[in-house]
C-alpha cells in the first residue's frame, strides 16, 4: 500500500475546498489502497514525512510568499527528511489573491533542495476558485499517488 502525506495551510473556504478536492483525488477507488495522512502545516512532523511515499502540499500566497505555516513545516522537517525522502513524488497548489510568483519560487527552491520529483504541474490559483481548479486539484493528488505506486 502506498502512503501519501497531504500537508496544507487552508485558512479560508477557498483553500479548504482545494484541500478537500485533493483528498478526494487521493481516495479515488481506481487507485486502490492509498493510506492518506492529512495534516495542517503546523501539525505535520518529520515522522509524517519519513513515513510517506509521496507528498501533496497546499498553501496560500501571503505577501508574495508561502504561508508562514508551510514555511514552518519545511523549517522543522527539512534537515531530517532531505536525504531519506529524495526522489519521492510530489506536487502542490498555491492560492493567492493577486500574485503567487514569490510563493512559486519558494516552493521550487525548497522542493528542489529536498530532491523531491514533481509528478504533476502545480496548481496555481489567483482569485476565485472554480470547479475547474477543484478538478485539477483532484487530478494532481491522484497523479502523485499513482506516481508513488
Amino acid at each position: 500500500m502506498v502512503s501519501i502525506l497531504l500537508v496544507h495551510h487552508s485558512p479560508s473556504q477557498a483553500t479548504a475546498e482545494i484541500a478537500e478536492a485533493a483528498l478526494s483525488g487521493l481516495r479515488m477507488p481506481e487507485l486502490g489502497a492509498v493510506d492518506v495522512t492529512a495534516r495542517p502545516a503546523l501539525e505535520a512532523t518529520s515522522a509524517d514525512v519519513l513515513a510517506a511515499d509521496g507528498f501533496v502540499l497546499g498553501t496560500t500566497a501571503n505577501f508574495g510568499y508561502i504561508s508562514g505555516a508551510l514555511k514552518h513545516f519545511f523549517d522543522t522537517t527539512y534537515d531530517e527528511v532531505r536525504l531519506p525522502t529524495a526522489g519521492r513524488p510530489f506536487s502542490y497548489w498555491i492560492h493567492g489573491g493577486y500574485d503567487t510568483t514569490g510563493a512559486e519560487t519558494a516552493m521550487t527552491q525548497i522542493t528542489t533542495g529536498l530532491g523531491w520529483k514533481l509528478a504533476f504541474d502545480p496548481l496555481i490559483v489567483t482569485g476565485e476558485v472554480t470547479d475547474d481548479h477543484l478538478a485539477s486539484a483532484t487530478e494532481l493528488a491522484a497523479t502523485v499517488a499513482a506516481a508513488a505506486m
